[in-house]
């Protein structure tokens, strides 16, 4: 069986919900993070990292959501509110710093009259720990994450 990521709070391929979008900026969302599960991890997997990620952003180089690295194994999910300091993140994990330029989870934020793609993918990893802090860039977290994965699985959802 695939190994698959699913929501109590997205749907693949449906609009994010506004409780999700960022709350600055003129956005009018929540900024809460979304309820995030897992299961049929590939075999092997120590730790698990999120991210989410924006590649439609008009940087040249996407943007950057959320990066949650060092979940344990045993973890198979996360509940909403996790990334926004509502609590339920496991010990041990760490958020890194998003392109808003700080950790924790950052909602949807494209510009006016733009409609953009946001990838929450869940990655199996081979090792316990990544070496990352929360001052840690997406880039960063990613380049980490690329040479430990075991498998990933994404949920993309949009918001314009």
């Amino acid at each position: 069986m695939a190994f698959t990521l699913t929501s109590n709070d997205l749907k693949d391929g449906n609009s994010l919900p506004e409780r999700h979008v960022f709350n600055d900026i003129g956005y009018p969302g929540d900024n809460l993070s979304p309820h995030l599960a897992w299961e049929n991890i590939p075999e092997g997997t120590r730790s698990f990292a999120i991210t989410v990620y924006d590649p439609d952003a008009p940087t040249g180089s996407g943007w950057w959501h959320w990066g949650v690295a060092n979940i344990p194994a045993d973890v198979r999910e996360i509940p909403q509110g996790a990334g926004s300091g509502k609590g339920g993140l496991p010990a041990g994990a760490v958020q890194t710093r998003t392109d808003f330029g700080k950790a924790g989870y950052g909602g949807a934020a494209p510009p006016k009259g733009e409609n953009h793609r946001y990838q929450f993918t869940i990655h199996a990893l081979d090792v316990d720990h990544i070496d990352v802090d929360e001052n840690a860039s997406g880039a960063v977290l990613g380049f980490n994450i690329h040479f430990h994965t075991l498998g990933s699985a994404t949920l993309t959802v949009t918001y314009g």
